[in-house]
């Protein structure tokens, strides 16, 4: 459980873009009933300490085995949404309109994205009540990659995009 708390007292980053309110109990049992879901314990802890908003560096990407449309071995985890209805900004609350609204499969609940590219929680295999799978999307090119078999599997193999950049070789090595 170390690591998992490691990135926890880091994870968030720098503004407020997309910060909802601080959660309480009550937000939570209200999205989880209007999501039909259980919501995984580990994202819950994450979005006490803050509710959404930008992720930090060194925890921005996640790395892939296999090249995406975005990198040839990670995906982004820019920011992260929360959950809420603050100044119209988009929430965990908006996944069953953005689900229909780009085609994706259901139920997910999505964690992060842009349309084109999603990182969400999967209950297609659990079950609304199961530890969801995370798992990436993406609609261009109708494809999508399992990432992780939990959501706090997928925070401990978090990354910086810029080490994995270096890594695949995008920029010279001295």
């Amino acid at each position: 459980m170390a690591r998992f708390d490691e990135v926890k007292a880091t994870f968030w980053g720098e503004g407020l873009y997309g910060v909802q309110p601080p959660l309480s109990d009550a937000v939570v049992q209200d999205a989880e009933r209007r999501l039909g879901v259980r919501l995984p314990a580990s994202l819950l802890e994450l979005l006490r300490v803050r509710n959404g908003g930008p992720v930090a560096e060194v925890w921005n990407a996640f790395p892939t085995d296999v090249p995406t449309s975005w990198s040839e071995n990670h995906v982004p985890l820019e920011d992260m949404m929360g959950i809420g209805r603050h100044d119209g900004r988009l929430s965990l609350l908006d996944s069953v309109y953005l689900v229909e609204e780009w085609g994706l499969p259901s139920p997910l609940v999505l964690l992060s994205g842009d349309g084109h590219c999603w990182i969400a929680l999967d209950y297609r295999t659990c079950g609304e009540q199961g530890e969801p799978s995370v798992t990436w999307f993406d609609v261009e090119t109708d494809t999508e990659l399992p990432l992780a078999t939990d959501f706090q599997t997928f925070v401990e193999r978090l990354a910086s995009a810029a080490s994995l950049d270096d890594a695949d070789g995008s920029r010279s090595a001295s």
